[in-house]
């Protein structure tokens, strides 16, 4: 198994879609977009990616596209995550294939399995797939909350090398970042959290708010891990609102409205998802308007 760096900021990749297909050529831009602006990881086929939407044939596809347009210049970490243990082995196996340097495998939503069931889930995949597994733990899309006991177990298996951390938990995080050891990655799953979590040991964030402001979230992680603390203070404050923003309704609502916004992507999405309240994008024109560390793409 090839070894992975995860640090810094690795963005939650939104899929362009237009005329209801995956909009190839756009999906390429958003790579170069992000790889230009300092980014320092690319998460396809993630939630903010609408994956649950994609078709498998389609999830291969954007998994593929995304890793041939790096080119191995950073870490692409592909979505492989479902609720059925068989089929995340499939996707698993698909983003190896299709040359993924890890996996992103979120914790079984609906079917809510215990804490035994969820170390199984993640134990399966890992003596299936010979591929880095980064775990996603968010309870409030899931319904379960990997608890850190479990996942000190987990960190024990080899390919288990990081976790994306949603809890909102900070004793949480503290515990994982104590009884999961030092080569063991705790990366933010919440961009508002993101300062807290690098403080307390984090090496990172996986981050929706990167698809619109990437240099500022890739600079955020690097000022506080070189010491500059200030300087990560007062550009969490800086982010802070429009971190929040990108929330006010559920992910990826938001950010594909803001993204469409600055020109980044048509905003086209798949249902269950549609766009924003006329009220909540009024609020997400006027914090991108007011935000100088977005990025439209050049």
């Amino acid at each position: 198994m090839s070894s992975v760096k995860l640090a810094g900021s690795l963005v939650a990749l939104i899929t362009p879609f237009k005329d209801g297909a995956v909009d190839e050529p756009g999906l390429r831009a958003l790579v170069e977009y992000h790889i230009k602006n300092g980014t320092n990881g690319i998460v396809p086929c993630g939630t903010t990616g609408e994956s649950v939407t994609l078709s498998e044939v389609e999830h291969e596809r954007v998994v593929r596209i995304v890793t041939e347009t790096v080119a191995g210049r950073i870490p692409v970490v592909a979505g492989a995550g479902t609720n059925s243990t068989a089929k995340s082995i499939k996707l698993a196996k698909e983003a190896k294939h299709a040359g993924a340097d890890a996996i992103l495998v979120v914790t079984p939503y609906y079917n809510r399995p215990t804490q035994q069931g969820l170390y199984l889930h993640y134990e399966s995949i890992a003596k299936a797939v010979d591929i880095p597994i980064v775990v996603y733990n968010v309870p409030s899309r899931t319904g379960t909350n990997l608890l850190p006991e479990t996942l000190a177990r987990l960190s024990r298996i080899p390919q288990v090398v990081a976790v994306k951390e949603a809890s909102g938990s900070m004793d949480q995080v503290s515990q994982i970042i104590r009884d999961c050891g030092p080569d063991f990655a705790v990366l933010s799953g919440d961009d508002s959290l993101t300062l807290p979590i690098v403080a307390l040991g984090g090496q990172g964030v996986i981050s929706v708010v990167a698809n619109i402001a990437p240099k500022a979230m890739s600079d955020l992680v690097a000022l506080y891990r070189c010491g500059k603390t200030e300087e990560a203070r007062a550009l969490h404050y800086e982010l802070f609102e429009l971190c929040r923003t990108m929330f006010v309704e559920t992910n990826p609502i938001p950010v594909k409205a803001a993204a469409a916004m600055l020109g980044l992507c048509d905003g086209e999405m798949r249902l269950p998802m549609c766009p924003p309240s006329e009220a909540n994008r009024a609020k997400i024109k006027d914090v991108l308007d007011r935000c100088k560390h977005v990025q439209r793409l050049s």
